[in-house]
């Protein structure tokens, strides 16, 4: 019988250590080569780690919820001589995508116990005093507390030792959401909480302005039809509105590239990036939110653009992107006329300080103005919507960099070749 040593393989350029959402498998348990026998986390993205071969488990050396470097060794199988061969790194199955975990402020919590990144979380939402941690006796590896020994201190805490009468005064208020009888209590899945998380952070942290323009959209409109067919003929790729107005973004940006920027954690400097990376926010089919990044959009033509969009629209939607496609946004886009939406008023991707929200393209009668005087006819019109943080971007800035944007759809040159 042989040992073998499973590691954690490398899920992207990026990242280097992950957190061990659970194991699938116990020890003494057989598992098939390629079987998942576990699931970790990035700050993005959940994947599935398969076994590299078929044997019986004997050693897990990580808890739930504890961090492991990439390369490390989590687990031991027995393998029978005959099925010695082994593959240097397991393939990843990314199975789904969660927005980014907010960094825990790791000062206030004041222990000399190890604790995850994950437990650390746990202990700062749920405003587990220092003195209450002492209290938690670990289960896991060297005495480290895990996140089953949190959950369980906090399930069994006695409700009137959190809340009592004693501890209300007529300065403190305790405010929780009330339901009925017949009201049905949903737990949120892991994405929803990161998603719900992360909107809330980016509303403390950015003071959310939000400004609207209405372009005429009629040659823009014209244009596509006349050519998506012959694009889709030529590139294999089908001719969405997305990749022309990523374009029409990048333009605008290349004009005012203090919109492709971020704040540093100290507030005190600004992150002038180099590359434009635009994310494309993509509604999932479990009604959950990601948001894929396309890489260098300035250095791609409208081809390029539309299969960076189809691409990554795909991957997401069929629980295939990585971490590396989740990362590095600078700017984001989000249709919110795929709902039938005249416009919207979006939460800033952080650490992002701008993004912009485009409604349903609609037929209106418009005024416009000939030798002749003034007719009535019937346009395309579409609202944009750009949400952008007060802190960097100022109002006129915000105003003219849409404006922009708005005029290069207006204004897209109808004889354009593919």
């Amino acid at each position: 019988m042989k040992k073998i040593e499973l590691t954690i393989p490398r899920l992207g350029e990026s990242v280097e250590s992950v957190q061990l959402v659970r194991f699938t498998k116990n020890i003494g348990d057989f598992i098939q080569e390629n079987e998942v026998i576990a699931e970790v986390s990035t700050d993005k993205v959940d994947s599935d780690v398969p076994s590299t071969n078929s044997g019986k488990i004997i050693e897990f050396r990580f808890n739930e919820g504890d961090e492991i470097k990439i390369g490390e060794i989590f687990a031991i199988i027995e393998i029978s001589d005959d099925n010695s061969s082994t593959k240097n790194e397991p393939e990843l199955v990314e199975v789904h995508q969660s927005n980014s975990t907010p960094k825990v402020n790791q000062e206030s919590i004041q222990t000399d116990q190890f604790l995850s990144p994950l437990v650390k979380s746990i202990v700062q939402k749920e405003n587990i005093e220092t003195n209450d941690l002492k209290q938690i006796k670990g289960t896991g590896r060297d005495g480290r507390i895990s996140k089953n020994d949190v959950l369980n201190y906090i399930q069994n805490k006695s409700v009137t030792d959190i809340i009592s009468s004693n501890s209300l005064t007529n300065n403190s208020v305790i405010s929780t959401a009330s339901f009925g009888a017949n009201d049905e209590i949903i737990e949120m899945d892991k994405m929803r909480q990161m998603i719900s998380k992360h909107m809330k952070k980016s509303k403390q942290t950015s003071p959310h302005v939000t400004a609207y323009v209405e372009p005429d959209v009629t040659n823009f409109v014209k244009w596509r039809e006349e050519n998506k067919a012959s694009f889709e003929a030529k590139y294999k790729q089908k001719l969405t509105y997305t990749p022309m107005i990523v374009e029409c973004v990048v333009r605008a940006i290349k004009d005012f590239p203090m919109i492709n920027v971020s704040v540093d954690e100290t507030e005190t400097k600004i992150i002038k990036h180099s590359e434009i990376n635009i994310g494309i926010a993509t509604a999932l089919p479990n009604n959950n939110l990601i948001v894929p990044v396309i890489r260098n959009a300035n250095q791609l033509n409208l081809e390029g653009l539309a299969n960076g969009v189809n691409t990554i629209v795909n991957k997401a939607r069929n629980n295939k992107l990585s971490p590396d496609d989740v990362r590095g946004g600078t700017f984001t886009i989000s249709n919110v006329g795929t709902f039938g939406n005249l416009m919207g008023t979006p939460i800033i991707n952080q650490p992002e300080v701008a993004i912009l929200a485009t409604g349903v393209i609609k037929k209106k009668p418009a005024v416009l103005e000939t030798e002749f005087g003034d007719i009535i006819v019937a346009r395309q019109f579409m609202y944009l919507s750009l949400s952008f943080d007060h802190r960097v971007v100022d109002g006129s800035l915000g105003g003219v960099f849409l404006k922009r944007i708005s005029d290069y759809i207006e204004n897209w040159d109808v004889n354009t070749q593919i």
